[in-house]
């Protein structure tokens, strides 16, 4: 019997894995998903299942829904990617991770199907956590794509709704180099009499939407013509926004979670519970959808999104890596008129480098470094292109060190953002 490590290890070595290998290892169509579903009879039509994907926010925004769902009673799992620290936060149910010993056994027992068919990683990780749902019951799952939607691994389930949060660049190479395509691909996984709901509208993409809406005969609806953000405001280690709705009228949600931008994850989630409600596919009252909002960190525990690590001087982290999200979190560090900011940054090669390098700031210290992984961009290489930018700065061989030369800047903030993998390298005992 293998152990668990040694059954991630081999997973990594043997499977094409986007988070280490980009494009190469992505692998277009449904093909091998349907293969490893049907083998393992289909594990996915065994529950009810709600379907998000965007370019930001759909990972938040999935957390959002699971929760409000923990708080009116249902059994819910929970599939998103990639995870922080751990493989295992991957797939949750009510919250708890799948247990190591479950993913060992799961291995073992369909090991053959790796060699016969090949998945990605992603398939395997996917078909894991179809499995495990049926397993475990659930009444209901919220499953976030992992990239694009018309062919992701996700895309075979038959979800009773779906979300879409907003659409910006990213993965160009991949999903189209402009938002109109992109927002094509995210179109992909509305299917035929399902609800979608649309957390912006945008000026590009609406008409991308509404056509597919109409040649599926899938009712849509857009957040923000039912939901208005009215005033939001920081609150010790989250944020207050009250919200204007159709439904339910003011209401005042209270979120474990401080980055400014989760206020248009919540117009978007808050509208879809109106649509689910108003169409009669789920029943929710907003007394628990607003306590499963503020109860968000305890039932999920979703990690990298404006965390706070201290307070004196600000450490904060987060997961922005594009365009869109990178401008939010920066917005939000100039709300706090920092004198002497230092952002730490480190990205990953295959993204659109220029375009995001010129939303920073020149008035601050920039320490450059690089995450531990193999699409990683070489420090001294973002340091050359942000330097033609004008943000000169200094190297660092690792996260860690690099918020140790932060602290001798004598920063009153530091920013720790640009990739997923440089944030799930902090020490947490630093």
């Amino acid at each position: 019997m293998m152990s668990y490590e040694e059954v991630i290890s081999f997973l990594y070595a043997q499977l094409p894995v986007f988070h280490r290998e980009g494009k190469k290892a992505y692998k277009p169509g449904l093909g091998n998903i349907e293969q490893l579903a049907s083998r393992l009879d289909n594990p996915h039509q065994s529950f009810k299942s709600l379907h998000i994907a965007g370019t930001n926010g759909k990972g938040s925004s999935s957390h959002f829904m699971a929760s409000i769902l923990q708080a009116h009673g249902y059994k819910v799992g929970l599939y998103t990617s990639p995870h922080l620290k751990s493989f295992t936060e991957r797939i949750k149910v009510n919250g708890q991770e799948v247990s190591k010993s479950w993913i060992v056994e799961f291995f073992m027992t369909y090991q053959p199907l790796l060699a016969e068919i090949r998945p990605s990683f992603f398939e395997w990780t996917v078909i894991m956590a179809f499995q495990y749902f049926k397993e475990q019951g659930v009444d209901y799952a919220i499953i976030e794509t992992g990239l694009g939607g018309r062919l992701d691994s996700t895309n075979i389930i038959d979800p009773i709704g779906c979300l879409i949060t907003n659409i910006g660049f990213d993965h160009q190479d991949i999903l189209g180099d402009s938002l109109e395509m992109i927002a094509a691909e995210k179109a992909g996984i509305i299917k035929s009499n399902t609800p979608i709901c649309i957390s912006e509208k945008q000026v590009d993409t609406t008409a991308i939407f509404e056509t597919k809406s109409i040649a599926t005969n899938s009712p849509i609806r857009f957040a923000t013509d039912e939901v208005s953000i009215v005033s939001q405001k920081p609150v010790p280690r989250g944020m207050h926004v009250s919200l204007n709705t159709k439904k339910w009228g003011i209401l005042e949600c209270q979120s474990s979670y401080g980055g400014i931008y989760q206020a248009r994850n919540l117009v978007g989630v808050i509208a879809w519970c109106e649509q689910l409600v108003d169409l009669k596919i789920i029943p929710l009252d907003s007394e628990n959808i607003l306590r499963g909002i503020k109860d968000c960190r305890t039932n999920t525990n979703l990690r990298g999104r404006w965390e706070i690590y201290q307070e004196n001087p600000w450490i904060v982290a987060d997961t922005a890596h594009n365009e869109s999200g990178i401008r939010m979190v920066l917005e939000q560090v100039a709300q706090f008129n920092s004198i002497n900011l230092t952002i730490i940054l480190g990205m990953v090669a295959d993204k659109d480098l220029h375009r995001v390098l010129a939303l920073f700031p020149q008035e601050a210290n920039y320490i450059f470094t690089s995450a531990h992984n193999p699409r990683a961009l070489k420090a001294e290489e973002l340091k050359n292109l942000a330097e033609t930018h004008g943000l000169p700065g200094v190297l660092s061989r690792d996260v860690n060190e690099a918020i140790k030369i932060a602290r001798e800047f004598d920063s009153d903030f530091i920013l720790v953002t640009g990739s997923t993998y440089l944030v799930a390298e902090i020490d947490d005992s630093f």
